[in-house]
């Protein structure tokens, strides 16, 4: 029996964009364990071809990372020791480094691994991968595991997918093509601000779109003031069949695969460079991207499916890696006009509503198919 280990240290969107090389892996492996921070265990838990997920919080990933614990590292060392893996491969950004990572899968016995590093390995890697230039992160993905002779199956196209069934989406979803707009992000350089969405929002709705804003728990606040009054007078609550202006505030009532049904129903997501713009890419839905340059959308746009690009892709902030906008009033996103993010919509929606109607259709002129769903 090959058993395989996968990491992926990172937030959601990361271990969603991995999703189709960790395919491949499953496809060459009789077992496939996923190793993934605390902030990506929800969306490794969707994913096909996954059998196991392992979580570790590690001092050398996360947004704010914890203490180097010699103690913690010695448990995860001895806890991937005790599953005897065959191989180890890891993922990580363009910027990132695997090493410490090979490291501790060297200390636990794993006799093969595989990575992409810009940096000596000396012994710590038995495949270093280099990474060819301009390739989207799914698809440097994919180059590294093929570089291990791993494929995908035959008839899986290589685009984002998650386990399906989802769960059934919360009842105040409108029962009728709706917009969501998810206005936050993990890394603030990347988020709207409340002003900017909330026009956004009331742009939409008087383009004929119900709207569905969503966040999670620690953006209430945000969507809060970005949906304003909804249909029923108060944030968060408004009927299921809401007339033109109808909005639905989401914000922390829905767990990640409850927030994949609900982006799988809309006939759009408005989202920044965030996991939720990653999460429609997977279940297939069309994206207006407002992103923020700071990382390149040409390695972090949504992939395989139909998507605008909205922001200044050349303004100061350009590739800084910025988690803080270096710029003041944040210009690369501020100077998108709702109307713009209208027009976006319109663009990737058949059957986008009339000027004084509701929309007849929730589904883009090009939408691709479904990817196909190994091991689910």
């Amino acid at each position: 029996m090959t058993r395989t280990l996968a990491v992926r240290l990172d937030n959601d969107g990361d271990v969603l964009l991995a999703g189709p090389a960790l395919r491949a892996l499953a496809a060459s492996a009789d077992h496939l364990d996923l190793l993934v921070s605390p902030a990506g265990q929800a969306a490794a838990r969707l994913l096909p071809g996954v059998d196991g997920v392992l979580v570790a919080d590690v001092p050398w990933s996360g947004y704010v990372p914890p203490p180097a614990d010699p103690a913690r590292l010695q448990a995860l060392i001895a806890r991937l020791a005790e599953r005897r893996y065959d191989r180890c491969v890891i993922f990580t950004s363009f910027h990132q480094s695997p090493l410490p990572m090979a490291l501790l899968a060297r200390m636990a016995g794993v006799p093969y691994v595989a990575a992409t590093s810009v940096d000596y390995p000396g012994s710590l890697l038995d495949l270093r991968h280099r990474r060819p230039e301009g390739l989207h992160e799914v698809e440097a993905a994919l180059d590294l595991v093929r570089a291990t002779g791993a494929e995908l199956e035959a008839g899986d196209d290589g685009r984002l997918a998650l386990r399906r069934p989802l769960p059934p989406a919360p009842a105040l979803v409108p029962d009728r093509p709706y917009v969501v707009v998810h206005p936050g992000a993990s890394v603030p350089a990347r988020a709207l601000s409340a002003e900017h969405a909330r026009g956004v929002v009331a742009a939409l709705r008087a383009d004929g779109w119900p709207v569905v804003v969503t966040g999670g728990p620690g953006e209430r606040g945000l969507a809060a003031v970005v949906a304003g009054p909804t249909d029923g007078g108060t944030p968060g609550a408004g009927p299921r069949n809401g007339g033109p202006h109808h909005v639905v505030d989401l914000a922390g009532r829905t767990d990640l695969a409850e927030l994949a049904a609900v982006l799988d129903g809309a006939a759009c997501v408005v989202v920044g460079n965030t996991g939720p713009a990653h999460l429609a890419a997977a279940v297939g839905t069309p994206v207006v991207s407002l992103f923020s340059p700071v990382v390149p959308a040409q390695r972090w746009a949504p992939y395989g499916v139909p998507t605008v690009v909205l922001g200044d892709q050349h303004a100061p902030c350009r590739d800084t890696r910025a988690r803080e906008c270096p710029v003041p009033g944040h210009p690369c996103l501020a100077g998108v006009a709702p109307a713009d993010v209208v027009r976006a919509v319109r663009a990737l929606v058949v059957g986008a509503p009339p000027r004084d109607g509701a929309p007849t259709s929730s589904r883009p002129a090009s939408r691709p198919g479904t990817p196909a769903e190994v091991g689910a």
